[in-house]
This record gives C-alpha cells, sequence and structure tokens, in this order.
C-alpha cells in the first residue's frame, strides 16, 4: 500500500518554512511525535492513533496537526547516512580504477534493516505454509472422530490454527510497516542527495541535465523505493517456498505433484523474462518522461514568449506527440502487468488440474483432507510465486534503473573546491589575477578567458567594458571558482558577495530576500535600504518589506528585482563584490544614485568589480578592464583610456561631466559604511532564511463521483465503460455458478457432495472426468472469449487511455490559462501534475482498479459459494461486512484528509536551480537551502508516515475481525461436528482462510483507490479559468494591420482582478509606422503595454499576437540548436535566419562556434552571454516581419555600440514596422519620432524628444539631467539634430509600398 495521494491547490496559504525549527510551519508549532516522548503510549500505534481519527471526523486536518517525525526518519540524518557510504564507494571505486555502485552504498546502509525484515517475512510465509497442514489435520478429525484422544487433537488443532492466524497478521503488519518505512527513508536519503549535488554541479554540468530531469527525479524514481522494498524479499521467499511446499507436497500426494510445480516453475521463467521486458521499457519510458518534463519545465519558464508568438498550438502539438511515444511504452509495460495478474488468477487452477490429471492417471487413493490440503498449498504458493515474485522482479528492475539514473546525476562534475572564505594570515583583503585562461567546456577547445592580469584591493573599484559577449560575466565566474583554470593563478582572499546579471529573488518577503540569513539590525537595514533606492518603492507595496515575493519575483518589477539583489549583496558586508551589470535594468535616476550612494560610498572600502555598459560612471572607477573574447584590450586609469583609440568617442563624451563620486578611501564620506562595519555579523551572527512555499489547498473527505466519471470517460465512452462493467460481472457469474466461483471451488462441491456418503477415501476416476471437461471448456471460454483475459487487458488501455488524454487537456488547458495562473503557481507546483500525479495515474491506478475488481469478484464468489453450501453462514458474513463498512467509513474520513496533505507538502524550491545556484554558491548559502529542503521534505514525512500508521492499523483491524471469524468457524465446527460432512467442514475452513486474505485486500484496495486523487488534482488543472478565444468567427485579412496605428482608450489595466491598476486612464494613440519610445521610473508601469479591448474584441488572440512582435525583457531560450531558437516550427529558410543574425551582430559570433547554427543551446541558454540572449530574441522578432514590434528593455544588457547598431536596425530594416520601445538608455530615446513618459501608470507626457528635452519642467528632461549636464547637452542637440532630419526625410518621402512588399 503505498500511501500517497495528490490535493488540490489554492494561491493564498503560505506557510512559512525555517530551517532550525523543523516542524515550525506559519506560527504554530507541530505536535511531537508519541514514540519520541521519554514515555512512549505504547509500541502499539492504536493507543494513540485512535484520537487521531475521532479528532480528524470532528473537522478537516490541517498541515501543523499532524505529529512531527521521528528523529531517525529526518531529512538531515538519512541523507547523510547514505550520503556517508557513498563517499566511501566513491573512494573505493576511485582506488581500484572502478565506477562506484550506488547499489552497493544503499545495501551497505540499509542491509540490517533487510535482515531484520527477512526474518519477519520468513516466520510470516512459514505461518501460511503451516495453515493449511493444520486445515488437513482438522479435516482429517472429521473423517475419522473416532480415534483416541481424536477430539482432543482436534481442538489443539483449531487452537494452533487460530494462533497462527493471529500471528500471521501480527508478523504480516509488522513486516509491512517495517519495509515501507525502510523504502521511505531510502527514498528521502536519495532526494537529500539529489538536492544536495544540484548545489555542487559545475556550469558544465548544468548543461548536461535540466531543472526537468530533476523534477523527474525527485518525483518519479525516489518513488521506485517506496515500492520496491514492499516486495524485494519475494526474490529469494517465492523460489524457498516452492521448495518447502514441494516437499509437503510429495510427502502427501506423491510424484503426481511435480506436475503441477512443474507448471509454477514454467510461470516463473516466463515471468522472470517479463522482469527484463519491464528493465527495458522503464530506461525507454524515464528517458520519454525526462523529455516530456524538460519540455513542459521549459513552456511554464517561457509563457509569456509562447503566448507573445501566438506557439500555443504548437507546443501542445510537440508535448502530445512526447506523450504519445511514452504512453506507447507505458501501455506495453501495463500490457505485462496485465498478463501477471491473469496468470496470478489462472496458476493454481491449472496447477491443481494438472496435478489431479495425474493423480488420476497413476491411480493414486486421495483423502478428502488430502484434498484439501492440496489446494490450500497450491493456493499458498499461488500467491508468493505467482504474484509478489513477478511483483518482485517487476519493481526491482524498475528500482535499478531509477537506481542508474540517480547514480549518474550523482556522478556528474561539481564545483571544484574554492575557499574564499579564509583571510591570510596578514589579514589583507585581495583579488589577485594572474594570466588567467580558463574554459566553460575543456572540449570545445575555445577558451572563456585568456591571459588576463590584474590586481584589486580594499577601496578600489575595478569597471569592467566590453560589447556583448566579450567575457565579461565568465571573468566574474572565474572569480567564483566556477571555470575550469588551463593556467595562471586567482587568489581571491574574503568574504564574496555576488549579484547576478539576472538578478535572482526567492519566494519569500522582500526582507528575508535581502536579509538572506543574516540577522536583521533595523538601524543597517534601513541605510541599505536607502543606499540601494528602495524605500519609495517598499512605501507603494502594500506589505511593505513583508510582501510576499513569488516564484520569478512576482509582483517585482526587472528593476526592483535588481535592486533587491543589490540590497542582499551590501546587507552582508561582505569584503569583495561582484557586481554583474546590475545598473541596466534602473533608470539613470536610480542608477546614478545606486552608484553613488551605493557603490561609490557604502562600499568604498572595499573590493569591487563591477561590469556594466554605463560608460558615464567609468571616470569615478579606479582602474577600467576593457575585455573583447575573453581577452584584455585594455587596463589601467580612465585617462590613458582616453589617450588611447579603443573607444575614445564613446569616452570623451563624459569627459565633461561633473564627475560623480569616486570610490576613494580619502574623501569625505557618510557613515554609512562605518556603520554598517561595525555591526558587520560574523559568521555566527546568522539565522535562518525564511522562504515561503505555497501550500495548496485541500477538499475535505473523499474524492467525488464527478471525479471517477470523468476519469473514467475521458479513455471512452461511459457506455463502454458499463458494458465492461457487465462483462467482467457476467463472467463471474458464468463462473459461479458453473463452477462455484472457479475450478479448485468446483472440485471443493463435487468432494462435499460425495462425502454425503461419509466415504474416508474418493475414487477420483469419475468425478476428476467429470472435473476436467468443465475445466477444459472453462479455460476455453476464458482464452478465446472476449469475456476472458482481454478484459484486463481492455481495462488496463481504457485507464492509460485516460491519462493520456487528460495530460494533453492539461497541457491545453494550461496554454490557455491566464498569465496570473502562472505567477500565483510556481513551476515546481505545476510539474508536480505533470510528473508525480501522471506517474501514478499511468503506473499505479490501473492496477489498482485492475486488482479491485478482480478481488472484489472473488470475494463475491466465495461469499456465495459459503453461502450456498451453508446457508446460515450468511450471517457472521453480513455481520463481517457491516463491520468491514463502517471500519472503511471511520478510515476513510480521516486517511483522506492526511493524503490531501501528504500530497500538498510535496513540494520543493525548484526555482533555486539554474537561475539562483551561483548566487547561493557564492554567498556560502548551499547548507541553508539544503536545510529548506530537509524541512520540506520532513513536513512531507510527517503526512506519509501518518498515513501509513493509520492504514496499518486499519488492516490490523481488518485481519483482527478475520482472525475472529476463523477461530469461530473452527471452533464452531467442532462443537457442531455432528451436523457437518467433513467435505463441508474442509470447504467453509478452506474458503475462511482465502476470504480472511481476500476479503481485506479487497478492503484496503477500495481505500488505495483514494490515489484517485492523483486524477481529482489533473483533472482540476483542465478546467482552468480560460483566456480569450485563440480564434473568432471574425478573422482579419492577411495583410491587417496596414499601417500598425495603436490607439489605447481609457485603458485600465491591472495584472490580476485583486492587484493595483498598473495602468490608469491611459488614453494615447500612434501613427502609423511611427518609433516611440516609452520610459519612466523603475516600477512605473512602462512593461504593460496592451492594445484597447475594444478594439480587439473582435479578433481571436493569436490573430493578434501573430501580427505582432515582441522581444521581453528577459531573454527566453529553449533547450536546442541555436536554429530552433530562432525557427522554433521550421516556418523561414536558412538564409533568413542568418540575415537575421547579421542584422543583430551576431553573425560573426554564430560562424565562429563548431556546429554554427546547429550549436545546442544549454538550458535557458546559459551558454549565451545574457545580451547575446537579447540579440537572439531579437533576430527572432525580426524573422516575423510583423507591422508592430514591441521591444522591452530588449538592449538592456549589450554595450552601446551594439545598442546604436540595432537603433540604425529600427530606422532601417524596421522603418516600415510601428515600433514601441521601452528603455531607460536615454541615448535610445532620442531617434525616436515621439516619446512617452509613463509615471506610476499615469502618462505624464507624450511628445517629440526634441520639444521634450528643451522644457525644463519636462519629466524627461529632469531624467537627462542625471547623466550630467553635457551629457543632457548632448542628448538634446542630438534630438535636435534627429527632428530636422526626420523633416526632410518626410518631405521627400516616396509612396508607401503595399504590406505585401514591404519586406
Amino acid at each position: 500500500m503505498n500511501p500517497s495521494t495528490p490535493g488540490l491547490p489554492v494561491h493564498d496559504q503560505l506557510p512559512e518554512f525555517t530551517q532550525t525549527h523543523v516542524h515550525q510551519v506559519g506560527d504554530t508549532i507541530q505536535p511531537s511525535h508519541p514514540l519520541s516522548s521519554p514515555f512512549p503510549p505504547s509500541p502499539n500505534p492504536s493507543q494513540w492513533i485512535n484520537p487521531f481519527f475521532l479528532f480528524g471526523h470532528k473537522r478537516r486536518l490541517k498541515e501543523n496537526e499532524i505529529h512531527s517525525v521521528l528523529p531517525k526518519d529526518c531529512s538531515q540524518h538519512l541523507g547523510e547516512e547514505l550520503q556517508g557510504y557513498w563517499k566511501q564507494e566513491v573512494d573505493r571505486a576511485e582506488e581500484n580504477g572502478e565506477k562506484p555502485s550506488l547499489k552497493k552504498a544503499i545495501i551497505k546502509c540499509y542491509w540490517k534493516s533487510c535482515l531484520l525484515s527477512s526474518i519477519f517475512i520468513f516466520f510470516e510465509e512459514c505461518t501460511m505454509v503451516l495453515l493449511p497442514l493444520l486445515l488437513g489435520k482438522m479435516i482429517s478429525y472429521f473423517e475419522n472422530p473416532k480415534g483416541s484422544n481424536a477430539l482432543h487433537d482436534a481442538y489443539i488443532c483449531a487452537a494452533v490454527l487460530s494462533a497462527c492466524v493471529l500471528l500471521w497478521a501480527i508478523l504480516h503488519h509488522l513486516n509491512f510497516n517495517h519495509l515501507q518505512r525502510v523504502g521511505m527513508r531510502l527514498r528521502v536519503a536519495t532526494s537529500h542527495m539529489i538536492y544536495h549535488r544540484a548545489f555542487h554541479l559545475s556550469n558544465l554540468a548544468l548543461r548536461k541535465t535540466t531543472t526537468g530531469q530533476i523534477v523527474n527525479l525527485l518525483s518519479n524514481d525516489v518513488k521506485r523505493f517506496d515500492q520496491v522494498t514492499t516486495f524485494l524479499h519475494y526474490l529469494w521467499v517465492g523460489p524457498l517456498q516452492a521448495i518447502a511446499v514441494t516437499a509437503l507436497l510429495y510427502m502427501e500426494i506423491g510424484i503426481s505433484c511435480l506436475a503441477g510445480m512443474a507448471i509454477l516453475i514454467i510461470l516463473l521463467v516466463l515471468q522472470s523474462c517479463f522482469g527484463k521486458l519491464f528493465s527495458s521499457l522503464r530506461s525507454k519510458t524515464t528517458a520519454l518522461t525526462d523529455d516530456r518534463i524538460k519540455t513542459m519545465s521549459e513552456v511554464i519558464t517561457g509563457i509569456r514568449t509562447i503566448k507573445m508568438y501566438a506557439w500555443e498550438k504548437s507546443f501542445v502539438e510537440l508535448i502530445t506527440t512526447l506523450r504519445r511515444d511514452e504512453i506507447s511504452k507505458i501501455l506495453k509495460s501495463s500490457y505485462l502487468r496485465g498478463m501477471n495478474l491473469a496468470i496470478f488468477f489462472a496458476a493454481s487452477k491449472i496447477m491443481i488440474f494438472i496435478t489431479f490429471i495425474i493423480a488420476v492417471v497413476l491411480n493414486n487413493r486421495i483423502t478428502v483432507s488430502q484434498v484439501f490440503l492440496v489446494v490450500m498449498l497450491f493456493e499458498t504458493v499461488r500467491f508468493t510465486g505467482t504474484l509478489y515474485f513477478p511483483m518482485a522482479i517487476e519493481k526491482v528492475s524498475e528500482a535499478v534503473v531509477s537506481i542508474n539514473r540517480i547514480k549518474d546525476f550523482l556522478l556528474l562534475e561539481e564545483i571544484p573546491l574554492h575557499d574564499h572564505q579564509l583571510l591570510p594570515s596578514d589579514g589583507e583583503t585581495i583579488v589577485d589575477v594572474q594570466d588567467l585562461t580558463a574554459f566553460w567546456d575543456k572540449e570545445s577547445g575555445t577558451p572563456a578567458l585568456k591571459g588576463l592580469s590584474f590586481t584589486v584591493r580594499p577601496g578600489e573599484l575595478l569597471a569592467v567594458v566590453g560589447p556583448v559577449g566579450a567575457g565579461k560575466s565568465s571573468l566574474l565566474s572565474a572569480l567564483l571558482g566556477e571555470l575550469s583554470l588551463i593556467q595562471g593563478n586567482v587568489n581571491v582572499h574574503g568574504r564574496i558577495a555576488y549579484v547576478s546579471q539576472q538578478p535572482w529573488v526567492f519566494p519569500g518577503t522582500v526582507r528575508s530576500n535581502i536579509l538572506f540569513g543574516k540577522k536583521y539590525e533595523e538601524d543597517r537595514y534601513k541605510e541599505v535600504i536607502k543606499a540601494c533606492a528602495l524605500e519609495k518603492n517598499l512605501q507603494n507595496l502594500k506589505e511593505r518589506d513583508q510582501t510576499v515575493i513569488g516564484d520569478g519575483g512576482t509582483p517585482l518589477s526587472e528593476g526592483q528585482k535588481a535592486r533587491i539583489s543589490l540590497a542582499r549583496a551590501v546587507y552582508q558586508d561582505a569584503d569583495i563584490y561582484l557586481l554583474d551589470d546590475p545598473l541596466s535594468a534602473v533608470d539613470v535616476e536610480v542608477s546614478r544614485h545606486l552608484f553613488e550612494q551605493c557603490i561609490c560610498q557604502a562600499l568604498k572600502d572595499k573590493v569591487t568589480i563591477l561590469v556594466t555598459h554605463q560608460l558615464q560612471y567609468l571616470k569615478a572607477a579606479s582602474k577600467i578592464l576593457q575585455l573583447e573574447n575573453g581577452e584584455m584590450v585594455e587596463k589601467g586609469p580612465y585617462t590613458e583610456f582616453l589617450k588611447s583609440r579603443i573607444d575614445s568617442d564613446s569616452l570623451s563624451k563624459k569627459t565633461e561631466e561633473p564627475e560623480p563620486s569616486s570610490k576613494s578611501p580619502d574623501q569625505p564620506q557618510e557613515s554609512f559604511t562605518q556603520s554598517m562595519k561595525d555591526a558587520a555579523p560574523e559568521d555566527h551572527d546568522t539565522e535562518d532564511i525564511l522562504v515561503k512555499l505555497p501550500l495548496e489547498d485541500y477538499s475535505k473527505g473523499q474524492v467525488g463521483c464527478k471525479t471517477y466519471k470523468n476519469y473514467f470517460t475521458a479513455g471512452t465512452h461511459w457506455s463502454i465503460i458499463i458494458f465492461l462493467i457487465l462483462v467482467n460481472i457476467a463472467a463471474q457469474v458464468n463462473k459461479d455458478i458453473y463452477f462455484a466461483l472457479c475450478p479448485q471451488f468446483g472440485i471443493y462441491i463435487l468432494f462435499v457432495l460425495y462425502m454425503g456418503n461419509e466415504m474416508k477415501t474418493i475414487d477420483l476416476n469419475w468425478y476428476l472426468v467429470v472435473y476436467s471437461v468443465m475445466f477444459l471448456y472453462f479455460r476455453f471460454k476464458c482464452i478465446y472469449h472476449p469475456f476472458g483475459i482481454t478484459r484486463s487487458l481492455v481495462l488496463f488501455y481504457i485507464l492509460v487511455r485516460s491519462s493520456q488524454i487528460l495530460h494533453n487537456k492539461m497541457v491545453e488547458s494550461i496554454l490557455r490559462s491566464l498569465v496570473v495562473f502562472f505567477d500565483r503557481n510556481s513551476i515546481g507546483r505545476i510539474l508536480n501534475r505533470f510528473c508525480k500525479d501522471i506517474g501514478l495515474m499511468d503506473d499505479l491506478l490501473p492496477l489498482t482498479f485492475q486488482d479491485l475488481i478482480q478481488t472484489f469478484l472473488l470475494v463475491i464468489g466465495v461469499v456465495i459459494v459459503m453461502v450456498a453450501m451453508i446457508p446460515w453462514t450468511v450471517i457472521p458474513l453480513a455481520l463481517l461486512g457491516l463491520i468491514f463498512f463502517l471500519l472503511q467509513l471511520y478510515f476513510l474520513n480521516t486517511s483522506g484528509d492526511v493524503k490531501r496533505l501528504e500530497c500538498a507538502s510535496d513540494i520543493f524550491p525548484l526555482s533555486i536551480f539554474s537561475p539562483g545556484t551561483p548566487t547561493i554558491q557564492a554567498y556560502k548559502a548551499k547548507q541553508k537551502f539544503q536545510k529548506l529542503f530537509e524541512t520540506c521534505q520532513d513536513l512531507h514525512s510527517e503526512s506519509w508516515l501518518m498515513l501509513l500508521t493509520m492504514s496499518q492499523c486499519f488492516a490490523m483491524c481488518l485481519d483482527v475481525v478475520c482472525a475472529i471469524l476463523v477461530i469461530g468457524v473452527a471452533f464452531g465446527a467442532l462443537i457442531l461436528k455432528e451436523s457437518w460432512t467433513p467435505g463441508q467442514i474442509g470447504l467453509v475452513l478452506s474458503l475462511t482462510l482465502t476470504l480472511m486474505r481476500m476479503f481485506q485486500w479487497c478492503v484496503r484496495q477500495s481505500t488505495e483507490v483514494n490515489m484517485m486523487m492523483s486524477a481529482e488534482r489533473v483533472i482540476e488543472y483542465t478546467e482552468l479559468e480560460k483566456e480569450e478565444p485563440w480564434e473568432l468567427d471574425f478573422r482579419p485579412p492577411a495583410y491587417w494591420p496596414d499601417n500598425g496605428m495603436i490607439a489605447f482608450n481609457n485603458v485600465n489595466f491591472k495584472y490580476s482582478p485583486d492587484g493595483p491598476l498598473v495602468l490608469k486612464d491611459l488614453t494615447v494613440s500612434t501613427k502609423p509606422k511611427e518609433k516611440v519610445c516609452i520610459v519612466g521610473k523603475t516600477g512605473a508601469g512602462k512593461s504593460t503595454i496592451s492594445i484597447d479591448k475594444n478594439l480587439t474584441t473582435s479578433i481571436g488572440l493569436h490573430d493578434l499576437r501573430k501580427k505582432m512582435s515582441v522581444v521581453p525583457q528577459e531573454p527566453v531560450l529553449f533547450i536546442g540548436t541555436m536554429k530552433k531558437n530562432l525557427d522554433p516550427f521550421k516556418e523561414h529558410k536558412e538564409e533568413d535566419l542568418w540575415n537575421a543574425l547579421e542584422e543583430v551582430q551576431l553573425k560573426e559570433t554564430i560562424q565562429g562556434l563548431p556546429g554554427k547554427m546547429d550549436t545546442e543551446l544549454a538550458e535557458s541558454g546559459s551558454n549565451l552571454s545574457v545580451g547575446q540572449r537579447q540579440l537572439l530574441c531579437l533576430a527572432r522578432a525580426i524573422l516575423r516581419k510583423s507591422r508592430i514590434l514591441i521591444m522591452d528593455e530588449a538592449t538592456s544588457n549589450v554595450d552601446p555600440r551594439t545598442d546604436e547598431l540595432i537603433q540604425k536596425i529600427i530606422h532601417g530594416t524596421l522603418v516600415q514596422c510601428t515600433v514601441l520601445t521601452i528603455t531607460n538608455r536615454l541615448s535610445s530615446v532620442v531617434d525616436s519620432n515621439r516619446i512617452m513618459v509613463l509615471d506610476s501608470g499615469k502618462l505624464e507626457e507624450y511628445d517629440k524628444p526634441h520639444i521634450l528635452m528643451h522644457n525644463k519642467n519636462s519629466l524627461l528632461y529632469k531624467m537627462a539631467q542625471q547623466l550630467g549636464e553635457t551629457e543632457a547637452a548632448a542628448l538634446a542637440q542630438r534630438a535636435k539634430e534627429v527632428s530636422l532630419l526626420q523633416r526632410v526625410v518626410i518631405k521627400v518621402r516616396p509612396v508607401t509600398p503595399h504590406a505585401s512588399s514591404t519586406f
């Protein structure tokens, strides 16, 4: 029984998880586990679990009301334990020149637990073999009741039988609970190792894996350990029990038993072959699942780009194709499982038939006691040999595949250890680089950096400049130890703070993102907020610095995220600051504030290396390092750069500007840095990083009927489902009528009828001839009749197809949903549906339903036979059914809540992977986030273990009730011995023993169908709120829009219904083919560009979006070739692709790559610089040749020269387009026709650049003054020249060609 069931999502519950307070959720403390107290109530969980059941009946359970995990089950303990054995195995393998084996490490870690469970299972199976022997002894008493001490011996047998039944129930549940815990511990430990390894992967290793693969490892692969431990021991128990049963049968009926056992051996060999097929199919399935999850992860990450380019249908088709290939493998696995189940239900019948036929041929004389003994022994070996043994083969095969996949991940290259935190003995802080040559990928043969040498000491600011792809970010990565050094020395002494080029924030409050584990000190915190220009922004947020940031930084702008990242670095009070272009995402006023107040003032005594494209600040730098193609072009102070020919034009423009506050200790400074220095926390002065992970909401009670209806009818029409149910019932009734449930029970009845003559031995000739004819007829019907084995395969097909169709509907629903859905739901939560829930629906749900249906029909058949033969048994059986029904209701109500909690808590902070890893590594915060993951795992384990304990108590109650029934029947038979024949006694006792196993399993499987919560979660995602239709009845003509004129009429816009307005009463329009720049303060609502809905309601979203090209603020690239990213669906010629690359100055760069256009891009395009990614996205937009182009900070991470070339493209190649450019670079706006200035979502100014630049009351004029008087005057002059030029062009402009001939 696998307690893993999903729940329902919501977006308003955000429990806090801390590191050290593992069990603290929000402001409440969870109750400790009863067994962790000095005086535990009892090792029997029923004594402390019953109050929990009663509590769950009163109201819905909450996440903080479940007992905390025991120390031995904590994620940290389990992970470190297995990690230790894995390290030993890696060291041993390196010494011997071998490949390390994760299987060996697991065996060394858990062999003691497995040995203990092997003892339990040995005695459990011995008990099961002993029960038929005791049954035979009791029946032999009724054959000869007049023997000496016969009655006394019969009572002893009944007592021992009763004791064995109770002993089996105890051993079975002790063993089952123990094995499930071992599986859980192995799952938690391997998850801990996977997460730990993800933090230590080098950049080269990160390019060999994806977030999707990590999600699949954490969601699907590790879940195999929950199942494999339950069946593992049957690999040796099955053959051993078969040998023991063979010996017992041989002693009872002689050599004829070997024929039946030969059938068993053949079936075991056949099922072993199935195991190899399972392994092969599992390997292929996991690879396909990785591709599907990887693609889905990219879709979720790049959903805005996909919607902007109207690629939804294409991606739905792509994912559907991947899913189709995956389902083809899953179906084959399901058919094999169906064959295994068919063998299980038919095996004992075939073995019994063959055995007794051989007995007839050999003229054996068999007593009634021997018949029931033989049949019950075959039934015992049937469970072990044809059900548990093949299940063990299947689960072990799948687990081996998962172990190998996890091992391959753990062996990926890790970052070399570089301890930059320890100061040298003289206490000097320094960054010294000499003759540095380093590679991202040694196999490429092209160094990222070559021959770099420089030294930076405290109080110095090194500015690193250069064109796109020059190696500026690579230099910072080399200082962080992420690049492979080939030659040279890198000496970094001091504590590092790092600000990445793409700002990273994690789910949590603004304050927790800034503190990042440091203790809160109010004065210092306010100084940091002031230095990073966050005061006004925090005041505008509803909850100030307690505002919760979602996955991806919602609701912050890129500029706000950049300043929070900078504030995080400043608050750390490190020795060395590596700042990767933090000024590009903010406007000029904020940029100047950050440079003067933060970089030059707050960090004046620090070692600071600033990568920047803001050339106006270079004069304040102590040194300037210019890179190109990874090599140093120039190095020195600003004055030397002016004398050189390199970029002299661009630099000389700033010579007469007022010099920003330079970074010199001799200047009078504010007390900000000193106060921070005094308050700088040491290593011990830290606290927990508070991360807010959204816990999904969950319904109360059981899954509704609507979910079952939607699940079953997704794969086929409801009439087919009803027909299949009737087929199963008809087939079972057919067997019940003619064979009394199944052939072995048919032979029971033959013996019962014959024993009416009170004979002690039976001449089998006549009776077995009749039985053989019936058996052969029945087997023929099962094989060739559609009511036979094919019904199992059809059921598997329908349920797997339901999973496929619901998956496809979920994909389409998600791609049709509103963008706000992705802001409110983390990527981990969404991928959990596609990975864990779909995995359960693929593998476990079909098997569980098939097992439930077959077992339920068998139980009905057993009951029919018992009542038919001995009518008064209907009374205890009815009582038994009533008790089971009440127990099921008692269990399901509370267990449903726990199952939902278990699923809702199965979330991991996946957003830290890839984008957040460099920052976490730089701040030495890996251990803190590892503890966060351990907290998440412990929270999930609490629900999982509670569910396991509840299931154990429920199953124990069922078995105790069944045991009481067996005991009552056994002693009742002795008391009423005069009323029953030996055949009736044997029939009732054997069926009662069978019922004991079947009845409780049927009820347990009916509760296990609560895995339908996975289907419920998936179905819920098929019913998400959708955006407007993609197409409407009205389709605009192909040449629309002809002129590209955009109008906003009283537009009020908000991102979500409950969010603030980000555009307020906007009324503005553009002229055809006009170039409009949109500027404003950071976070002023510049990115909220839309067309008035009054003008677009008659046009479908796809018809609208396909006519526009958008270059987003955050570049989005997909895993695959360069060509695939430019033209994902092969809509353009290769010549057009090269032309587009040439337009954005990337052609030479791409041609220099080994694979050229076929070069593979890593996840998110991480093997390109951010500037190159932006240019690639721009090339993608140019390819579309749309009449409307929107550029949202598309050139924020490129150098000024490249930006100038792009402006020429806008006014040249794109002259026939209407272009809306959102930018913070004022040098880029003066070439536009008009400038739109926004502030707090309102339109403040909208006029030509030269008019606004010469109006001293203009906001644009005031923003330009932040650049300095000289630069502002140069911009004003440039705007005037552009205006005159535009007038001349208008006068001589020829007639505009038709839109279709523009390109």
